[in-house]
């Protein structure tokens, strides 16, 4: 496989009309658009970074529609990952994130005990403020109120309403992104995110719950 080289010049091009147009006769138009200047590029960004983060896949480009009021047939973006970090691509440009975007009812007891405690939760605090000196942005799904029995004044209340913790930057589409320099701003995303992926690797892990 080739070196990253940047995503191809259709690529925001494919998902602004994809937007406008999510059919399948769209996406049968412009299949070679996304081969090209989305899907490889993403393959090869992916390659690339394996040495450092490990091995990456390409999500697959289908919404699963069985449950959804939403019927569109396609995503809107291309994402990887290679766990817990992500990458993705388009018409807003690229993201580039890690950290758990959801967990599953056992990882979410586990991060809450792990928040609870003195240590633990302040080693996570501290964390992720250094995650937002460097940029980054501090995001996940979030209760509305707070965990049922959690004191309403506990110090680390912000952090127990998560449902889902992750760190990311976003670039909107500019010229770095259809050349090599746009996996430089994914690489120094995933190191910066790097200790809060620790942290919620050893103190939330996996779900341990058999697959829905």
């Amino acid at each position: 496989m080739s070196a990253f080289a940047g995503f191809g010049d259709g690529a925001v091009e494919f998902y602004d009309g994809l937007l406008a147009d999510n059919s399948k006769a769209y996406w049968t138009d412009h299949r070679a658009t996304y081969d090209a200047d989305v899907r490889a590029p993403m393959e090869a960004l992916l390659a690339d970074l394996e040495p450092e983060f490990g091995a990456g896949k390409v999500f697959r480009p289908y919404r699963d529609v069985r449950f959804a009021a939403d019927k569109t047939p396609y995503k809107t973006h291309c994402g990887g990952f290679a766990a817990p970090f992500y990458v993705e691509v388009s018409a807003e440009g690229l993201l580039a994130a890690g950290g758990y975007y959801v967990m599953a009812p056992d990882q979410l007891t586990r991060y809450r005990h792990a928040v609870d405690d003195e240590r633990r939760g302040e080693d996570l605090r501290a964390r992720l403020e250094t995650a937002r000196a460097a940029g980054l942005t501090v995001d996940g799904e979030t209760l509305r109120t707070r965990p049922r029995g959690t004191d309403p004044a506990h110090p680390r209340l912000e952090l127990l309403r998560h449902k889902g913790l992750y760190v990311s930057r976003r670039w909107a589409p500019d010229d770095v992104l259809h050349g090599p320099r746009a996996r430089d701003r994914v690489r120094t995303t995933w190191r910066a995110a790097r200790p809060v992926t620790e942290w919620l690797t050893d103190h939330v892990g996996p779900s341990e719950l058999p697959r829905r």
